[in-house]
């Protein structure tokens, strides 16, 4: 079982794709301000947990609960307008819109939700000056190198101050000065803004900007403490 008082919680999560399960029985838990690292091998049901946690997919039977939102119980429609009002997204490779700015991709979410042209970018453009990319706000995403790109992401993923953040791999696809880079600016970003992060991440590296570590194995979660 979770503890109490968790941001985002689930229980007893049970996910297969065909004959082959992805999850068996995994429990999880974030709290509000918390790092927590979803680690496992290839095929063991990181991406499945996250995918479930967020609303992407659902299971096939468990529970999972976002404040006093039962996500499991939400039809897509629920699940979509929660995910673009409370949860941020970073993914290996940015997959930010390539005929768009940067700065107007930062500003997406925002005009996705209503949100005033002039607002929306006023806000992106912190972000971006935050994150140390305000430079390239004028260019395209195939204009901007790698790590340019992925704090652009990141700046996307906090503009609409969310209360949790799903990172799958976010610097998989970085050298590791640049990786380092953006696992620093995006956790000492979520921190201060107490939004929960929950990043799915192969390398240790990576993990070690975590208060807590998760191991996914046979799907089934277990925790430790991430290594000091």
């Amino acid at each position: 079982m979770t503890p109490a008082g968790s941001l985002l919680e689930a229980d007893a999560l049970h996910k297969a794709y065909g004959p082959t399960p992805a999850l068996d029985g995994a429990d999880f838990s974030v709290h509000a301000g918390e790092v927590v690292a979803v680690m496992g091998p290839s095929g063991s049901g990181k991406s499945t947990l996250l995918h479930c946690l967020a609303g992407i997919i659902s299971p096939d039977s468990g529970t999972v609960r976002y404040g006093r939102h039962e996500l499991t119980a939400m039809n897509d429609a629920e699940r979509s307008a929660l995910r673009r009002a409370d949860f941020g997204f970073v993914f290996q490779f940015g997959q930010l819109v390539p005929e768009l700015s940067c700065l107007e991709n930062v500003a997406l979410p925002l005009r996705l939700s209503g949100v005033r042209r002039k607002e929306a970018e006023e806000r992106a453009l912190e972000w971006l000056t935050r994150l140390e990319v305000d430079g390239v706000r004028g260019q395209r995403p195939g204009e901007v190198s790698g790590g340019q790109g992925q704090r652009v992401a990141v700046a996307r993923a906090l503009v609409g101050n969310p209360r949790v953040v799903f990172a799958d791999e976010p610097t998989g696809a970085l050298d590791s000065l640049n990786g380092e880079r953006v696992m620093t600016l995006l956790t000492d970003a979520a921190r201060e803004t107490r939004a929960a992060v929950v990043l799915v991440t192969h390398e240790t590296r990576v993990a070690a900007y975590s208060d807590r570590e998760v191991t996914v194995r046979d799907g089934k979660a277990r925790e430790r403490l991430a290594a000091i």
